[in-house]
């Protein structure tokens, strides 16, 4: 997304609570802000976010896009998503007005129709679709199957203490 929006970096925002997804399912937040520390360390356009851990909990995008915009008030954000995540963005806290940010869509279906086409501040970007998610790995680890490639090797120990 970095190439393909002509950004000039992104940040990595690691939440400690989704409120889609359960609590307990999640690795802890420290052990998650670690992993995507190690898996963006290479790239200097990369950078990592935890304002979330200062938020309240769960952790609501709207939240803590204000919070942004107050810790960094002359930089402009875009929020990036999978197509995916659009699809259901109806389920998210007051996604009425996270659609009026710019958003960056990367395409995990081929056959993926944006569903707020009429919108003109999504984006939605013919990257390469990778059939790569956080469940499909956690589904390969608990079936015993390699992920070598996946995942770095100091992730991929993490993980498997964890699984």
């Amino acid at each position: 997304m970095l190439n393909e929006a002509n950004l000039d970096q992104i940040k990595f925002v690691v939440s400690p609570h989704n409120p889609l997804k359960e609590k307990a399912d999640l690795l802890d937040q420290s052990q998650r802000l670690e992993m995507v520390k190690q898996s963006i360390a290479d790239n200097q356009n990369f950078l990592i976010e935890d304002i979330e851990f200062t938020l309240p909990q769960p952790s609501y995008t709207i939240n803590t896009l204000t919070a942004l915009k107050e810790k960094y008030p002359n930089e402009t954000f875009s929020i990036v998503m999978g197509s995916d995540s659009l699809a259901g963005i109806h389920l998210w806290k007051d996604f009425e007005t996270l659609l009026n940010y710019p958003i960056l869509i990367y395409k995990r279906d081929q056959d993926f129709i944006n569903p707020y086409a009429h919108k003109s501040n999504i984006y939605v970007f013919d990257s390469p679709i990778l059939n790569i998610s956080a469940t499909k790995i956690r589904q390969m680890l608990a079936h015993n199957q390699s992920v070598k490639y996946l995942v770095r090797d100091e992730i991929l120990s993490v993980l498997k203490k964890e699984l």
